[in-house]
């Protein structure tokens, strides 16, 4: 058995008060694994076209209020 295999069961067996708590640890670690990967990509660079794509289009007013 896989390690996949053995968390999917572990965590099918959960009862319901386990399953919530498990699945807002997992978003938790979701998240900050997200934000880690958006600071490094941002320090790198690796989001400065996307910037500059975004600030041309609100510049030459092809872009809305939210």
């Amino acid at each position: 058995m896989t390690k996949l295999e053995q968390i999917e069961k572990s965590v099918s067996e959960l009862g319901p008060e386990e399953l919530k708590a498990f699945a807002a640890w997992f978003d938790d670690l979701q998240a900050a694994r997200w934000d880690t990967q958006f600071a490094k990509d941002a320090e790198s660079g690796a989001l400065d076209a996307l910037a500059d794509a975004a600030l041309s289009d609100f510049k030459s007013g092809r872009s809305r209020s939210l």
